[in-house]
């Protein structure tokens, strides 16, 4: 008797192939896309109506069922909202990590319990292995080093890890799209859809201050020591690291350091200032081990396009202290720091 697998389809050329692959190996699959959409959605974003035609058509085309599942209350409340939230805060909110965290791990499993069905498929590059040794499951790179999307994955759970296939793991993306074009699907060739797909123009403030209904606040530019030295339009219009935009006359490039929401604030000062070998992550998950025990050496990555460090961690509670051996720069509350040992992911938190 077949396994039964839910394919997690977005109407892009991945899962489409990941379905295919997934036949190809005799499960009995059906096809699922999550209607996330809100209405700031256009033809970069996903989850468009287009998405769910392309999807469709390459279910129909595998004879397999299709099914699209209605997940927007989801996705404001535990996605959007999340995102809004964080940067009104004065973090770096990283929506990719809860969408996988809370919607397609999440809420999509709990549906693939409610139907019978065993396996989660999506086409994520990243690979699923048991370890015996450890009696852990264990979450490894994409063989694709370009493409791997193991730093958005790591919030997975030994029980969800137990019911996920990632196909893709072994191919690169032209391998990929050469698999789509000889099964005949229609988007083979179809562009990628951006990262932060509720937000299809990049502009973060302008959908924050819509989101609220409320404009945000001007405030003050100001030196480590407290000297005034511009007015800023809103503390959401800014990220750590920024130079270009701040409309700053100082007589050498000044970058955003800090943002303080109590005072309505954002500190400013030399790049050096934004270079620090110290960060603190909550809501940790670990994957390869239970815990750290004492110290370990291992690399981490700040940010999803970052090649890994070598850095000192340890264990406290539900926290992670992480002690880079070289400074880093611009480390940004509210996004994910991901421990590695090698290819294989130790597990990871979000940056306090």
């Amino acid at each position: 008797m077949s396994k039964k697998a839910l394919i997690a389809m977005s109407g892009g050329v991945d899962s489409s192939v990941a379905a295919a692959i997934a036949k190809e190996k005799g499960y009995d699959c059906i096809g699922v896309t999550m209607n996330l959409s809100t209405e700031n959605v256009d033809e970069k974003s996903c989850c468009t109506s287009k998405d769910i035609e392309d999807a469709r058509g390459v279910a129909e085309k595998l004879n397999m069922p299709y099914y699209v599942f209605d997940f927007k209350d989801d996705f404001d409340n535990k996605v959007v909202k999340k995102f809004v939230n964080t940067y009104l805060d004065g973090g770096t909110p990283n929506p990719c990590v809860d969408c996988n965290r809370y919607i397609k791990f999440e809420q999509l499993m709990n549906k693939m319990e409610e139907l019978g069905y065993e396996y989660v498929v999506t086409g994520h590059y990243a690979k699923v292995e048991y370890n015996d040794e450890t009696k852990r499951y264990i979450l490894r790179k994409g063989a694709d080093e370009s493409k791997d999307q193991s730093y958005v994955l790591y919030s997975l759970s030994q029980y969800q890890l137990s019911h996920t296939l990632f196909p893709l793991g072994d191919f690169s993306k032209s391998e990929i799209r050469n698999l789509a074009i000889e099964n005949g699907f229609d988007n083979a060739e179809k562009k990628e859809s951006q990262d932060i797909c509720f937000v299809p123009d990049g502009n973060y403030a302008g959908f924050i201050e819509k989101y609220r209904n409320q404009k945000s606040k001007c405030g003050k530019f100001v030196l480590k020591d407290g000297t005034v030295v511009g007015k800023h339009s809103g503390i959401i219009r800014y990220t750590i690291g920024q130079r270009k935009g701040l409309g700053i006359s100082y007589g050498k490039p000044l970058f955003v350091c800090s943002k303080c929401i109590e005072t309505n604030t954002i500190t400013v000062g030399d790049e050096c200032e934004l270079f620090s070998d110290t960060l603190r992550a909550g809501n940790i998950n670990l994957i390869s081990v239970e815990k750290i025990e004492g110290s370990m050496r291992c690399k981490a990555k700040i940010r999803y396009r970052q090649k890994e460090e070598w850095a000192t961690v340890t264990q406290e509670g539900n926290e992670l202290l992480v002690v880079f051996d070289e400074k880093q720069r611009a480390i940004a509350k509210g996004q994910a720091v991901v421990l590695y040992d090698g290819d294989i992911v130790i597990g990871g938190g979000t940056i306090l």
